[in-house]
């Protein structure tokens, strides 16, 4: 009977540790279960997102390219002397605006005043001795017709008058030729604009055509813009010109906060340029208050066409991702649904969609980040009045930036 009692003792102690093993495994399945099934319910149960939508309009919208544009004077002259001597006389001021031909400098005119002089004095000898020569021919005429000379003598007297007749038309030449130095001399502005910094003082020696001469002018007014515009995008620039229309331009500061002047478009370059593809226009502006300054860099704005009846809605509702193009469109249960769509030109406020969407259906401008196909939404309230006021600010500001991308569409 003793030996046999461990053994009646060790078996309730087998038997309890693997009902407490048991019920401790029940317990985790128990667990694990209500684990995934509140899990499934708090998920099935995730708030509609809160998000801000809007209404595809139908509206007009202008098709704008934009482009970095450099202010290019119509005329930009450097005065050059035409012939060297002492500058004895500057006429002008820096900075100052001249007219077409007001004096500018003077140079030392004495040496081409006594060259005009001695032309003068040549021309006198040799018309002399042209008179005297016509009067002998009259005299060997008189005796070639007698036969009182020999035909070679009276031949030799007319080559003897022509060579006079040439001799004077040189000396001729030669006076006209002082009289030209001495206006060169007498330099006056070839054009209307304003003069640069003076180059040379009175007293230097100038010569003919030597850097970096006299002085610069430049016109101020009227002025143009050179901008270039994308291969893609000259065809319907050229169709508008053909056609007889007159494009508008508006530049812009360099940051694009100030509307500098508004002017045409009046001539295209005659060939892209093959580096980039791209091809020069320019604009002209009447610049009467000069605020467009030589070589200044400005934003041009060319408004190649404006868009009547387009579909548009607000620049942010346009996305683009893994579908190409699209817009999170709002369903009558209140949830989205990413519909692609083709957008066109915009002006940074609002695109236009040309294909895949109609004007009255609602789209999703703001709250879009936790948006995903076939979500549930809630239309936020409308902002007050004085905060959409404020709100205003935000669009203006990254107008240039979306201008740019109407441009490229």
């Amino acid at each position: 009977m003793s030996a046999d009692t461990p053994n009646a003792t060790a078996q309730p102690r087998k038997r309890r540790g693997v009902m407490i093993a048991a019920i401790v495994g029940a317990v985790l399945i128990a667990l694990m279960v209500i684990h995934v099934i509140t899990g499934q319910k708090s998920k099935a149960g995730n708030p509609p997102q809160v998000v801000s939508v809007a209404t595809a309009t139908l509206g007009d919208m202008p098709v704008i390219l934009s482009a970095l544009g450099t202010v290019t004077p119509i005329a930009t002259v450097n005065v050059l002397p035409q012939l060297s001597g002492y500058l004895t006389a500057v006429g002008y001021q820096e900075g100052q605006d001249v007219a077409k031909g007001q004096f500018l400098a003077q140079i030392d005119p004495r040496q081409f005043e006594i060259n005009k002089q001695q032309a003068e004095a040549q021309l006198a000898k040799d018309q002399a001795s042209l008179a005297q020569a016509r009067a002998d021919l009259v005299r060997y005429t008189q005796l070639h017709e007698q036969n009182s000379i020999a035909e070679q003598i009276y031949a030799n007297q007319k080559f003897t008058v022509q060579q006079g007749e040439a001799a004077v038309k040189a000396d001729q030449a030669a006076i006209a030729q002082a009289e030209l130095d001495l206006i060169y001399c007498h330099i006056t502005a070839p054009v209307a604009g304003r003069v640069g910094l003076r180059l040379v003082d009175p007293g230097n020696f100038v010569t003919q055509s030597s850097s970096p001469g006299i002085v610069t002018i430049t016109t101020m007014k009227p002025t143009t813009v050179q901008f270039a515009v994308p291969q893609n995008s000259l065809g319907q620039v050229l169709e508008r010109v053909n056609s007889g229309a007159t494009l508008p331009v508006t530049v812009y500061n360099s940051d694009n906060t100030k509307e500098l002047a508004t002017g045409t478009l009046f001539a295209l370059s005659n060939q892209m340029a093959t580096s980039t593809g791209t091809v020069t226009l320019r604009a002209k502006f009447a610049n009467d208050n000069e605020i467009l300054f030589p070589n200044e860099f400005v934003n041009a704005r060319l408004l190649v066409d404006t868009m009547h009846k387009a579909v548009v809605v607000p620049t942010p509702a346009v996305l683009s991702g893994a579908p190409g193009n699209y817009v999170y469109l709002v369903n009558a249960d209140q949830t989205v649904t990413v519909h692609k769509i083709t957008p066109g030109p915009s002006d940074g406020r609002r695109t236009v969609i040309l294909a895949g969407l109609q004007a009255g259906q609602r789209v999703v401008t703001d709250g879009m980040d936790r948006l995903s196909d076939g979500a549930a939404i809630r239309v936020a309230s409308p902002a007050p009045a004085a905060a959409s006021t404020s709100g205003h600010a935000a669009p203006a500001q990254t107008h240039d930036k979306h201008a740019r991308t109407a441009s490229a569409s």
